[in-house]
């Protein structure tokens, strides 16, 4: 980030020995504190909206407000590296307590296996832990650059510096809030509008291309939803009455194209794994050496296999399965958790949007098409669900963080803050496992699920044990007895794999812009005033730029104040209707 290299800040320029520690006493009691309510903010509004909010920025505010009242001993939190760690802790353990824990344990309940909450939970925890680690030891390597985009973490910073810097930039910042505000109040996604003003332009172009046309195929036209009203431009573009997403053909095509494209982008961060080391010429640009890139993921992998057999054999799963259907289960689950972190991850670092239920959804469907049984398979998405989401939050607090201590310009510094940062994150982990196992029963009793479980729920109910979903897929998609039906299973895995053909095309041509990829998120949660956001704010951010190049400086702040705005708009409205909605 150009902006964000040349500040000049006393706060910046201390030496690591004197970084705040995450167990100081004034650190840790605020950090416990704010996990607390972070967690709670998070389970709340998993099950009653579906998601969970960022919360770092809601976290870094609060440090912000508490360091200006007027008490000797709260002068401690004006530290923007005090602030970074209460950030930190409670953007963990509000995505950890929602995504990571209760929205998995939720599915074996949801299926009726009660019983199974504590296990998976313990499974969950462990995973989450995994997944913060392998971040923390891959942050500022050549798969996970610091100088990244990581949008959600540019917001943060922006925003703890505001206060530090004032003057114009503060000015700016404000007007960006406003605009943030000001956009949400009205239906205009303006969380990416901000994103596309400083996230990777190739990227985001795809995810507005992909968002536009997921929103003309599910409703057959190109209509406008603002101010709380749909505007149509263009109705009946198929044909009056047609509805696309009815047959598998469409229904699969954002699926299809993700597996595609994910399998090209796992094969390009495998090769950028095993390429020789091209020795010195890397040295002191990322703090991550590849060595250690190889070792984190390799770690990263067996330790998944670890909780695999772990889940196996505590959840009871491993008696509905064979011997080598187990190995293969087992295998698959942490494959699907590594891939799905390095996915989300991927995403995540170029547009702040990561598709976590959608990834953990495309490897069930490989394992129905595998064909594991129900249970097994209700375990395995639970499990891939868990992965990933504490992967990007920690990369958004870790770019906050880098920010805030000069960009990386002293490494010892670097390096001891973001090992603080790890502590702070599972302090915020620990508050959220706890929390949840207290109160999981209270809402799974109230019927308080997160949407998505009944989603995953569904679909193994409607294929998980049944044969046209069995492994022979061979024999079923290229069959010619037409006068035979080869089988809902058949055709879902045909239009998987066709479609997985030009998803992995777009992903090679991107490159490492991983451009296939973030079509697919496009696809798979989008919608036409997503796509037509980002394509006007990139369309407005080429102008500007192009005109003179010191407006991409102005962008950057206006777009981490509109995102900024946006999650601050989104917490604060969910929040105050928790007790409207059920």
């Amino acid at each position: 980030m150009a902006s964000n290299t040349n500040r000049d800040y006393t706060q910046m320029h201390i030496k690591a020995s004197e970084h705040p520690k995450a167990y100081a006493p004034h650190i840790l009691i605020l950090n416990i504190v704010m996990s607390i309510l972070g967690a709670i903010i998070g389970l709340e509004l998993i099950v009653r909206t579906g998601v969970a909010p960022n919360t770092s920025i809601v976290g870094a505010l609060f440090a912000i407000v508490i360091s200006r009242l007027p008490v000797a001993f709260l002068k401690k939190y004006q530290s923007i590296h005090c602030q970074n760690m209460i950030q930190t802790s409670i953007s963990g353990a509000t995505f950890s307590a929602a995504n990571c824990f209760l929205l998995p344990i939720g599915v074996p309940v949801i299926m009726g296996r009660m019983d199974l909450m504590y296990p998976m939970l313990v499974g969950v925890f462990l995973a989450t832990i995994i997944d913060a680690t392998i971040l923390y030891k891959t942050f500022d390597s050549e798969m996970f650059p610091a100088e990244g985009a990581w949008p959600p973490g540019v917001a943060s910073a922006e925003s703890i510096l505001a206060v530090v810097e004032k003057g114009k930039k503060a000015l700016l910042l404000i007007v960006g809030v406003v605009i943030g505000v000001g956009g949400k109040m009205i239906g205009i996604p303006t969380d990416l509008l901000g994103v596309s003003w400083f996230g990777d332009f190739a990227a985001m172009t795809a995810l507005g291309v992909g968002s536009i046309v997921i929103g003309i195929i599910k409703t057959n036209g190109f209509i406008i939803d603002i101010f709380g009203h749909s505007f149509p431009v263009i109705t009946n573009i198929f044909g009056e009455g047609v509805d696309l997403m009815a047959s598998n053909m469409f229904k699969y095509m954002p699926h299809g194209i993700m597996i595609g494209a994910g399998l090209v982008s796992l094969i390009q961060c495998g090769r950028m794994l095993f390429k020789k080391s091209d020795g010195d010429s890397a040295a002191g640009k990322f703090t991550s050496s590849m060595a250690n890139m190889k070792k984190a993921l390799g770690g990263g992998y067996v330790a998944y296999l670890v909780v695999a057999v772990l889940l196996a054999v505590i959840t009871g799963i491993w008696s509905e399965m064979g011997a080598v259907q187990l190995i293969i289960w087992v295998i698959f689950s942490a494959f699907a958790a590594i891939a799905s972190e390095l996915i989300v991850g991927i995403s995540a670092m170029y547009s702040g949007w990561f598709p976590g239920f959608a990834t953990a959804l495309i490897f069930l469907i490989v394992g129905m098409l595998i064909g594991f049984p129900s249970l097994p398979l209700g375990i395995l998405v639970a499990y891939t669900s868990a992965t990933g989401p504490a992967f990007s939050d920690m990369a958004y607090d870790l770019k906050c963080g880098y920010i805030l201590r000069g960009c990386g310009k002293d490494q010892e510094l670097e390096l001891e803050g973001r090992k603080q940062q790890y502590i702070s994150e599972i302090i915020g982990f620990i508050v959220a496992f706890i929390l949840v196992a207290i109160m999981a029963k209270q809402y799974f009793n109230q019927g308080l699920f997160a949407p998505v479980d009944a989603t995953f729920a569904a679909t193994i109910e409607a294929g998980g044990d049944n044969v046209d979903l069995g492994i022979d897929l061979g024999k079923r998609l290229f069959q010619h007895d037409h006068g035979k039906d080869r089988g809902a299973g058949g055709d879902v895995a045909k239009w998987l794999l066709i479609w997985a053909i030009p998803g992995a095309i777009i992903q090679l041509l991107g490159g490492s812009r991983q451009v296939g990829i973030l079509f697919a998120t496009g696809l798979l949660v989008g919608s036409t005033i997503n796509g037509l956001t980002i394509l006007i704010a990139l369309l407005i951010r080429y102008i500007l730029v192009k005109k003179n190049k010191e407006n991409e400086q102005t962008l950057n702040i206006l777009g981490a104040g509109s995102l900024a705005g946006a999650a601050l708009y989104s917490f604060f409205t969910a929040t105050l209707s928790l007790g409207k909605k059920k």
